[in-house]
């Protein structure tokens, strides 16, 4: 369905020190660097696949969408979706994909949502009744029946991001990109939309590109990951892989009845202690979870275990240290 070799973008920023002087020399003499934003990127996407798409600011994640989505040429390389290059065939390309810009806005902000949803629908000539089916599943599924009739101003973030994304959807594309789709919207409003991303992939086989900060939206939506860092495609594989390469350590976390002395175990290392409750940190490559449980209860009277895996954030720090970026 994707499919992008050798992409790279390059853009040409202007340089100007601080000052009077500087700014007057500038009126008639600039000089330039070259910031490289992708170097020779290649990667497929499967129909039906949810990908996170990750690395540091600056990395270039934003420019790749950009590029998909057909808002921008590439200095060289090829990028063929569902047939069609972007950016050459963008009027017939665009009513196969939606496109979600965190900080970005396709609705009107002085108009209510259900108008900018109307004007959407000419736009991309969805007939009729296709519309109202698809709006009012999204309506229901998004649970926006409360602010539909609001103007755009008037709505907080999470529900203008919820908004963002019905309206993203309305045409039924194939394809869905998502920038930084969650950023600053509270617990709840988060659950909901990772949970409806979930949902018209595995109802509508919708292909969904996610680039985010926030790895708990990677471990709960995304089955595989593309690290860029600096322009270039560093790492592409599956969550669990990298789960399997960078995490082994797990925490134990233990209450117990009371006891005065701090627990001591090989191969673990004491996060906290109270004469109640202990947390570890545990190396799998050195001792075997089971083992430590057995120790514990061979000399504490347990009244509760939990063991927990390395936090997802952990594991894409790891990463990115292996890669300096």
């Amino acid at each position: 369905m994707i499919q992008v070799e050798g992409l790279s973008k390059s853009f040409k920023v202007a340089k100007r020190s601080t000052g009077i002087l500087q700014a007057a020399k500038s009126l008639f003499y600039r000089e330039y660097t070259i910031v490289e934003a992708l170097k020779d990127i290649s990667f497929s996407i499967q129909p039906g696949e949810i990908v996170g798409y990750i690395g540091p600011n600056g990395a270039g994640k934003s420019t790749t969408i950009k590029v998909m989505s057909g808002i921008l040429v590439p200095d060289k390389g090829t990028c063929s979706i569902m047939g069609y290059t972007p950016w050459k065939d963008r009027a017939s390309y665009v009513k196969n994909i939606g496109v979600v810009f965190g900080q970005r806005s396709q609705l009107w902000w002085d108009v209510p949502v259900l108008d900018s949803f109307e004007l959407l629908r000419d736009i991309y000539h969805v007939p009729h009744k296709e519309y109202k089916d698809t709006l009012n599943l999204l309506i229901e599924t998004l649970e926006l029946q409360d602010f539909i009739h609001s103007p755009v101003r008037q709505l907080s973030l999470g529900q203008r991001t919820r908004c963002e994304i019905a309206a993203s959807l309305l045409h039924s594309p194939k394809i869905l990109f998502l920038d930084e789709p969650t950023i600053g919207l509270d617990a709840i409003s988060k659950i909901a939309v990772r949970q409806f991303i979930k949902t018209i992939n595995q109802e509508k086989n919708v292909t969904v590109i996610l680039t985010t900060h926030d790895m708990f939206d990677i471990e709960a939506l995304a089955d595989r990951v593309l690290l860029i860092g600096k322009g270039s495609l560093l790492y592409d594989g599956k969550v669990n892989e990298l789960r399997r390469r960078f995490g082994s350590h797990k925490t134990i976390s233990v209450d117990y009845n009371p006891t005065a002395n701090p627990i001591e175990i090989a191969g673990t290392t004491l996060l906290s202690w109270t004469p109640e409750r202990a947390v570890l940190s545990v190396d799998t490559d050195q001792t075997m979870i089971s083992e430590v449980i057995t120790h514990l209860s061979n000399r504490l009277d347990l009244l509760d275990v939990a063991v927990t895996a390395q936090p997802i954030e952990d594991i894409i720090v790891q990463l990115y240290k292996e890669y300096q970026i």
